[in-house]
């Protein structure tokens, strides 16, 4: 299946940052459409292709599923508004965002969420436990920060980044759950795994039956798999055949499925 075809772009940006900006409103959509989103609060960022300096953010007062590719913001890592806009920015979304894109160049979206199974699981001392498939994903792959208030204070950047260090997924105690991927598609699955993850964990809880935990060696093979079909090796692999990689299918369906359930993203 050949890839999805890019909209018409708008003559103020160029046809990467337009296809980035539907690829994020798209993301929004997607998360509102599968629970995860949080009123007008939480937030997806992406950088602007080309620049290291400028990401893209949700203006303040939309809903998730109201995000339109041309309603998207663009700010610096100063917070400061790149292009003339009628909306604002909530003021947290900008110190975790800017945090990890500032940080982490190698980071192309960051993906934030206040999910009721995501902050369950971040109110446990003992986190997310490698319990199913989904979930052993994330062995010893995910990082922790501890709650420090509501994230309007500058200097936790520093502390929020040497938390995440190189990894792609955290958990913000008392807080919810963040992923960094290196495209937006990815971040996306990541936090949709993620979510799974934490919702089924607290349902095998609930049962107060004993849990079953695979060994420490079963827990790594099974990281290391997902490790082997990641987009990086995926993306070498599928640009040597010129095909599409697993992630960019997966991504792809997802945008059919908005299509059909709620269109309009791309305006």
């Amino acid at each position: 299946m050949e890839a999805r075809q890019a909209p018409d772009t708008p003559a103020r940006w160029s046809s990467e940052e337009w296809q980035t900006r539907v690829d994020l409103a798209a993301c929004y959509r997607l998360v509102a459409h599968f629970g995860m989103d949080d009123s007008i609060y939480t937030h997806i960022s992406a950088r602007v292709p080309g620049r290291h300096d400028h990401f893209l953010l949700n203006p303040l007062g939309l809903r998730f599923e109201e995000i339109t590719a041309s309603s998207l913001v663009k700010i610096d890592m100063d917070g400061a508004l790149v292009e003339p806009t009628e909306y604002e920015v909530n003021a947290a979304g900008f110190t975790i965002h800017s945090a990890v894109h500032a940080a982490r160049p190698d980071v192309f979206c960051v993906l934030h969420t206040h999910t009721e199974p995501g902050i369950a699981i971040s109110c446990l001392k003992e986190g997310l436990l490698p319990l199913n498939q989904w979930s052993l994903q994330f062995h010893n792959r995910i990082a922790y920060h501890d709650y420090e208030g509501i994230a309007l204070d500058l200097d936790e950047r520093e502390r929020l980044v040497a938390d995440l260090g190189p990894l792609k997924v955290m958990i913000l105690r008392n807080h919810g759950l963040l992923t960094a991927g290196f495209s937006i598609g990815e971040a996306f699955l990541l936090m949709y795994n993620l979510n799974r993850s934490c919702a089924t964990q607290l349902a095998a809880q609930a049962t107060g039956a004993e849990l079953v935990i695979p060994s420490a060696a079963v827990c790594e093979k099974v990281a290391q798999q997902y490790e082997g079909s990641h987009e990086s090796v995926q993306r070498r692999q599928a640009f040597e055949k010129n095909e599409m990689t697993g992630e960019q299918r997966e991504w792809a369906a997802y945008m059919r499925l908005l299509d059909r359930v709620n269109p309009g993203y791309e305006a």
